[in-house]
């Protein structure tokens, strides 16, 4: 195995969290969640970041973290859903990690995000046919940049943290 970082990327709901905690223990490497990072480098939740600065305010909190926090080695990293919108983001990110991309289908993404209230970009949760399509279109728009920015992708749909975990370390023995 030859990458120094792990870098876990895909949309929001997809598992970077949850696996990447299951992943670091696997691999003995330490778990970092750059929203939490930002979150406290900022002292504001991601909410309060989007609300108060808005979205290229966060974009450009999250480039700084991960110019500082990519020093790092051993580490197993979960990425913004958004992280790839950046191309700066993701030369930085692929230099210093190998990155796996969780692919969530729109579908579960919806499932597993129609009652969150804590996502800025997926609007009021009230209006589900909205949140359906903001998802939608998210995907679709981000798909090929996750695909084009990662060394390899796993189908997250119906599988557990566990099941994707074991996925990810048999595909870094190849």
């Amino acid at each position: 195995m030859d990458y120094k970082n792990i870098s876990l990327i895909g949309f929001m709901g997809s598992g970077k969290t949850t696996v990447g905690k299951i992943l670091a223990d696997r691999l003995n490497f330490l778990f970092i969640d750059l929203d939490k990072v930002i979150e406290l480098t900022e002292d504001k939740t991601i909410s309060e970041i989007f609300k108060s600065g808005g979205e290229k305010y966060f974009r450009d909190a999250e480039s700084e973290v991960i110019k500082k926090i990519y020093i790092n080695e051993n580490c197993v990293f979960a990425c913004g859903g958004g992280v790839v919108e950046r191309e700066e983001n993701m030369d930085f990110i692929k230099q210093n990690s190998l990155v796996v991309y969780l692919y969530i289908s729109p579908r579960q993404a919806f499932e597993r995000l129609k009652d969150v209230e804590d996502r800025p970009l997926l609007g009021n949760s009230s209006d589900l046919d909205y949140r359906k399509e903001i998802i939608n279109n998210l995907i679709s728009k981000r798909d090929i940049l996750y695909k084009n920015n990662s060394n390899f992708n796993i189908k997250t749909d119906n599988k557990s943290p566990e099941c994707i975990t074991e996925e990810i370390v048999k595909k870094l023995q190849e």
